[in-house]
C-alpha cells in the first residue's frame, strides 16, 4: 500500500511564480482550485482510493465547502502552511504563527484534527532545524516535507529515503519517494517528473523497493486551461506548463497500476511510535 497525495493550492501559489505574482494580487485572480480538486476527488472516488490532501489554509478560509467534502469523502485532512511561504524565508515565531493558522483554520473548516504538515517548495529541511520542533509543539504528528534529492528549488539528497524521527521531538517524517540510482537519488514522487518523463519509465521507477511509496500531485497539475502567467522565465514556464492535458490521464493509470490509501493508514504503525516502529521503518 502506498501514500497518495495532494498539495492543494491555486496556479498562482507556485514557488515557480512568486516573482511575478506578487500576494496582493492573490485575492484578484480567477481562482479554479476548487473544481480542480473537485475533479480529484471524483477521480479517486472512481478508483476507490482515499488520499491525504495537504492544504493551504488560505484556501480553506476561501473555500471551507471543499474542505468539508474532502473530509465527507474518507480523505485525511493536513496543512500544507497557511500562506504558501518558504519555511527557509521566516523567522522561528513567524512560522510558529502560519502552522498554528492554518491548523485552526483547517480544522474548523473540516472538523477534524490535522495531524501531518507539508512545507511549501519542501522548504523545510538543514537550515531550518527549529521548524520540525515547533511542528511537534504545535501538534503535528508527521511532516512529508523532507526530498532526499539536488534540486536548485529544495532538496536534502543526504536525508533518509526512510520513515525516521526528527532529532530531540516525536515527529516523524515521511520522506518523498526517491529511486536510488548509480550513488544518487532520483526523484520519483510525481510533480514535474511524473508530467515529464515517459509514463511506463516513471512506473518501473515506482516499483523499484519495498518502502512504501509517496505520491503528490496538484489540482492546477490537471487544468491545462489555466492562464498563462506573464513575465514567468522560460524554466518556469516549462515547469509548470509541460504536460498539464495528459496528467488526468496519467493519474487514472497510475491507481490502476498501485495499491493507494491516505498517509496515516499507509504508515500507521510507524506513527504509533515506540521501538517497534522505529524497527519497522529501519526495515522497510
Amino acid at each position: 500500500m502506498n501514500a497518495l497525495t495532494v498539495d492543494v493550492e491555486d496556479f498562482f501559489h507556485v514557488q515557480a511564480f512568486a516573482g511575478v505574482i506578487p500576494r496582493d494580487r492573490w485575492d484578484g485572480l480567477p481562482r479554479r482550485v476548487e473544481r480542480n480538486t473537485e475533479r480529484l476527488l471524483e477521480l479517486f472516488a472512481a478508483a476507490g482510493v482515499h488520499a491525504t490532501f495537504f492544504t493551504l489554509g488560505w484556501v480553506a478560509e476561501r473555500h471551507q465547502p471543499l474542505v468539508r467534502r474532502i473530509v465527507a469523502a474518507g480523505h485525511e485532512l493536513a496543512s500544507h502552511g497557511h500562506g504558501h511561504q518558504r519555511v527557509d524565508t521566516l523567522t522561528p515565531d513567524a512560522f510558529r504563527a502560519d502552522i498554528v493558522r492554518a491548523k485552526a483554520v483547517l480544522e474548523d473548516a473540516g472538523g477534524v484534527s490535522v495531524a501531518g504538515y507539508r512545507a511549501p517548495t519542501f522548504s523545510a529541511g538543514p537550515r531550518t532545524p527549529w521548524a520540525f520542533a515547533l511542528l511537534a509543539e504545535t501538534g503535528h504528528r508527521y511532516s512529508s516535507s523532507v526530498y532526499p534529492v539536488r534540486h536548485d528549488l529544495y532538496g536534502e539528497p543526504d536525508a533518509p529515503r526512510v520513515p525516521y524521527q526528527h532529532a530531540g521531538t516525536a515527529l516523524w517524517e515521511l520522506p518523498l519517494t526517491t529511486l536510488r540510482l548509480g550513488g544518487q537519488n532520483l526523484p520519483c514522487a510525481g510533480g514535474g517528473w511524473f508530467r515529464l518523463l515517459p509514463y511506463p519509465l516513471f512506473r518501473l521507477a515506482l516499483r523499484r523497493g519495498s518502502v512504501p511509496r509517496v505520491f503528490y500531485t496538484h489540482p492546477w497539475e490537471i487544468d491545462p486551461g489555466q492562464p498563462r502567467v506573464a513575465g514567468a522565465g522560460r524554466r518556469a514556464a516549462f515547469r509548470h506548463y509541460t504536460n498539464l492535458a495528459r496528467t488526468h490521464g496519467r493519474l487514472e493509470q497510475l491507481l490502476r497500476d498501485f495499491a493507494w490509501d491516505r498517509m496515516d493508514r499507509v504508515f500507521s504503525g510507524v506513527l504509533a511510535g515506540g521501538a517497534s516502529a522505529r524497527a519497522a521503518s529501519s526495515s522497510i
